[in-house]
């Protein structure tokens, strides 16, 4: 029988590798895919401890569901937003934007 930590430390892993590629990047595309792959991690984990803490009950499974589909509403908005800086400044790394602020 796989215990909880078969799934977690995978789930640890691509989180610190989403937090690692969050800070480092600064390309804005880039820090996107860093920050669904947190929230990817995160999705596993409310599936093994749903799994593993109330076997006969769904609401890990409904979280994660609820967590993807604001996930890829999240991407679509950050999208249109990187589109309208690139058409903007023509470039889309961070540390070159400051059109936006107040």
């Amino acid at each position: 029988m796989n215990t909880v930590i078969w799934y977690i430390i995978p789930a640890l892993i691509m989180f610190c590798c989403g937090v690692y590629g969050f800070i480092t990047r600064k390309n804005m595309i880039a820090m996107l895919i860093s920050l669904e792959l947190m929230l990817n991690a995160v999705d596993i984990n409310f599936v093994v401890f749903n799994r593993y803490l109330f076997p006969e009950q769904m609401e890990g499974m409904f979280f994660t569901l609820f967590a993807i589909a604001i996930a890829a509403a999240e991407t679509a908005l950050a999208i249109a937003i990187i589109i309208n800086v690139y058409r903007s400044v023509k470039n889309v790394d961070v540390s070159g934007l400051t059109k936006m602020k107040f």
